[in-house]
Order: structure tokens, then sequence, then C-alpha cells
């Protein structure tokens, strides 16, 4: 049986430069600098959480090369699983952060780290209007090529839904991801896994009931595929509804864990950036979040 992976995600860019530093293209060099050291704090939170009781050989970090280099090299060192992206942050339609498919440069920036997972962000629907099958070629490109490295390949799948279908459900966020959700998910990971695209580990958004949560296990694990997991992600969602879908993945077998980061550390970050919260106050406040995560995945 796979072990859980209680993941602090922290790979984000793009959103992160517009939304907390209100950047809009490439940083200075002194503003990258002071991104890659915000990122190390909040890193320096999570270390906090394994000083005060999380079991260090579940806990992993997903973090980016751009901004958190330093930080997959701290992690490494710290035996913490380390996972990192290979997307170019904030496009609609899968792209490469380094190189392209017909090069092998972003795999030498995957050797130069050794992530223990190398993770692709999609977004799809089934029912959405962008180009599926030149995104479905280019994550077959990257599947087969990560399969052969021996990797792990993670796949973090965000199903957005259209506004048709949001329409069906009056334009309720709520209703989409109750009614919804769950079976377009469904649909996309048998609609990859009949393209070729094999991930080992689903990254999805959280279920709100157990069936839902078996039926999207039993779409990620069908035909034989018996090893393959799923993680939570967290959608930048408050503690009480993340709370609510820890619970009910973390009942269902083939759900292994979790991978959450705005709502861990986006407040504290911003409260930091705006003079009212201390960097020790920052490491504290992340450490506690992380740690009420873990707990609620273990009750």
């Amino acid at each position: 049986m796979n072990p859980d992976l209680l993941i602090l995600a922290m790979d984000h860019r793009d959103s992160l430069l517009r939304d907390l530093y209100g950047i809009d293209g490439d940083p200075t060099g002194e503003q990258l600098a002071r991104i890659s050291a915000h990122k190390g704090l909040v890193f320096d939170g999570l270390l906090r959480a394994i000083e005060d009781g999380v079991d260090i050989s579940r806990v992993g970090v997903l973090v980016d090369e751009r901004y958190g280099a330093a930080v997959a090299v701290r992690a490494r060192e710290a035996g913490i699983d380390l996972a990192m992206p290979i997307e170019r942050s904030g496009e609609p339609l899968f792209l490469l952060d380094y190189g392209t498919f017909g090069d092998g440069e972003w795999m030498r920036h995957v050797e130069a780290f050794a992530p223990d997972q190398v993770k692709v962000l999609v977004r799809d629907n089934p029912n959405g209007s962008f180009n599926r099958l030149l995104q479905f070629d280019r994550l077959v490109t990257v599947s087969n090529a990560i399969r052969a490295s021996g990797r792990t390949f993670l796949v973090e799948l965000l199903v957005p839904a259209t506004p048709s279908q949001l329409e069906s459900v009056g334009s309720d966020a709520l209703r989409y991801d109750t009614e919804l959700r769950a079976g377009l998910t469904v649909q996309v990971i048998e609609e990859m896994q009949a393209e070729g695209i094999e991930p080992d580990i689903w990254k999805v958004e959280g279920l709100e009931t157990e069936q839902d949560a078996r039926t999207v296990v039993s779409a990620a694990q069908r035909d034989g595929r018996l090893q393959v997991r799923c993680i939570v992600l967290g959608r930048d969602s408050t503690q009480q509804r993340l709370d609510h879908w820890l619970r009910v993945a973390s009942a269902v077998e083939g759900f292994r864990g979790f991978a959450i980061g705005r709502s861990i550390w986006e407040k504290p970050l911003a409260d930091h950036l705006a003079g009212t919260a201390s960097e020790g106050e920052l490491v504290r406040r992340v450490a506690e979040s992380f740690t009420h995560f873990t707990r609620v995945w273990e009750s």
C-alpha cells in the first residue's frame, strides 16, 4: 500500500506575483530575491510543523524552480518528499515552463533537482471549447518521458465549469461541485487514460460525498491501475470546506493524502507583506495550519 503523502503546495507563480505582490510581468532581481525569501519562510513553517510532531516520512513539499529553487534544495537536504511542476504558470492550455515539447530541456531541469514527483497542472472539461486534442498530445509526450525516466508522474486536475454547466445549476458554484464536477472529473480521467496519459498520482479537487470519492478512485484505478492513488487539492478553499473534503477522502481507500497551498500560507504571507505579521508569526501560522489539516486527515 502506498503511504499517505501530505504536501504543502507552494509552486504558485503567476497568481502569486499578481495577487500578493502586485507584479505584472517578470519580477526584477530584487523582487525575485524577496519572493524567494518569502517562499523560504513558508517552508520554515513546514519544518516547524515537523518539529512540533508531524511525521516527516509522510510530509512533502510542492515547489517551483523559478522562485523556489532554494526551497527544493533544502527539502532534499532535510529528507522531505519533493514534487516540482513543469508547466508554465497561468496558461489555460498546458505549456512547458522550460523548453519545448520537441526538445529535452524540460527534462534536464527535472534531472537537475531530481524530484520525487514531476507535476503537471491540467485544466480540462469534456465540454470545454479549448483545444483538448492538442493538450492530450502534449500530455502523452511528457507522460511517456516521465515514465521512461522512472520518475513519478503527478497530474493536478482542475475541471472548471463551462458557462452552460454553471447556468444549469443556477450559477451556484457549490451545486456545480455537488451535482456535476465528480462525473466530469471521472470522464476526463478516463479520456486521458484512453489517450495514453498515465499519472501515478491524481491530484483532484475535493469531493462532496464518499460515493463521489469512490467513483473518482475507481476511474483512476480501472483496468489494473491499482497502484494509482489520488490526493486532495486545496483550491484556496476555507478551512471548513477543506476539513469536509479531507474527511470525505480519508474514508475512501485510494485517496492517500492532500496537497494544500494558499489556504495555509496566503493570509499569513499577505499579513506579513502588509507589515501586520512578523516573520516568526508567518512561520508559526503556517505550521499551525499545516498541522491542523494533517490532524483532520488522520482523524
